[in-house]
């Protein structure tokens, strides 16, 4: 007689994957952070009902390879964001949206974090924050998956024309969203570390300094620092130098005027300093004028009375279609 660990190990189960239920992995989610030791290998299962066999496809985000599939993907997913959102008016509103989420979770102020962030490791950016609306997810989740896309690039040493492709995608989308934590440290890597041994063209590397030279007079408000770039990139763009004469001059009308004029990346950019523009404008009346009348009040500083009075803090009288700025005490 067979004993029974004999007779239980030479049976072989029936269908050994009969059991398993398709695995529903996020492709954009699966990889980890290069930078957080996070170097786990990736497996993606695909349930075959057919066959009921279960197929491996194991990669890292190291290999070249993996890295070209893996930005495809994220492709895919910015283009179904995309389409969901259908109209333009709707796709800006979810862009502004998302905006709005990464400020509101901010702990510190975007000039604050660049200050403070390191500057011998400009690929570390901060993650997108936790709670995200429903309609901004799939952005957010593209956002994400690039900073792990972009590590991947940093700790495989690549630099080709995949990797230039690769961060002017996240550069352009992080500057529509204002999302400074992701697009200021791939701006400064592009510059200083695949610029010099893998050239651009002279197109993309006048965009990547523009927006570096505006980021830097706008958000940062740092203006001489600004100069010095423009300097040291021998950038050569009419629109840009505009903008900076009208914050060296604190020429609010001349800095709209220029704004209406760029593009919708660049515009990004300028309206991290509208509002103090915009404050000193109101500055200026109030030290010039007396009173004014609305209509000219609300064209110079591109903004209705309502806006000035909640946002701004104006309290100035309304007296009709004038607004009453100061008045002369009788002696």
């Amino acid at each position: 007689m067979r004993g029974r660990g004999g007779a239980r190990g030479s049976r072989t189960p029936s269908a050994p994957w009969s059991r398993l239920k398709p695995v529903e992995l996020d492709p954009l989610e699966a990889m980890g952070l290069p930078s957080k030791g996070d170097s786990r290998w990736v497996i993606n299962l695909l349930y075959l009902s057919s066959r009921k066999t279960l197929s491996h496809e194991v990669s890292r985000l190291l290999d070249f390879k993996t890295q070209e599939r893996y930005y495809t993907k994220i492709v895919e997913r910015y283009m179904t964001f995309c389409s969901d959102a259908g109209e333009r008016d709707e796709l800006l509103r979810r862009f502004a949206s998302l905006d709005l989420t990464f400020n509101s979770n901010d702990e510190n102020p975007p000039a604050k974090s660049a200050a403070n962030a390191s500057p011998t490791d400009p690929n570390t950016p901060a993650m997108a924050p936790a709670t995200i609306p429903s309609s901004t997810k799939g952005l957010s989740d593209v956002l994400s998956a690039l900073r792990k896309l972009r590590e991947g690039i940093v700790a495989s040493k690549r630099v080709d024309d995949f990797a230039i492709q690769v961060y002017l995608f996240c550069i352009r989308l992080s500057v529509l969203v204002k999302h400074p934590e992701s697009y200021h440290p791939a701006i400064l890597h592009l510059l200083r570390r695949i610029q010099p041994l893998h050239s651009m063209t002279s197109v993309e590397k006048s965009e990547v300094v523009g927006y570096l030279v505006l980021d830097t007079a706008c958000r940062r408000n740092n203006l001489a620092e600004a100069f010095a770039a423009r300097h040291n990139y021998r950038l050569r763009d009419v629109k840009v130098d505009a903008v900076l004469d009208a914050l060296a001059h604190d020429n609010y009308v001349e800095f709209m005027r220029t704004r209406g004029r760029v593009d919708g990346h660049k515009a990004k950019l300028l309206e991290y300093a509208e509002e103090s523009m915009r404050k000193h404008l109101l500055k200026c009346f109030g030290r010039a004028y007396l009173s004014v009348d609305l209509n000219f009040l609300e064209t110079c500083a591109n903004s209705k009375w309502a806006t000035l009075t909640v946002e701004d803090g104006v309290g100035w009288e309304l007296d009709g279609a004038k607004v009453v700025i100061r008045k002369i005490k009788a002696r």
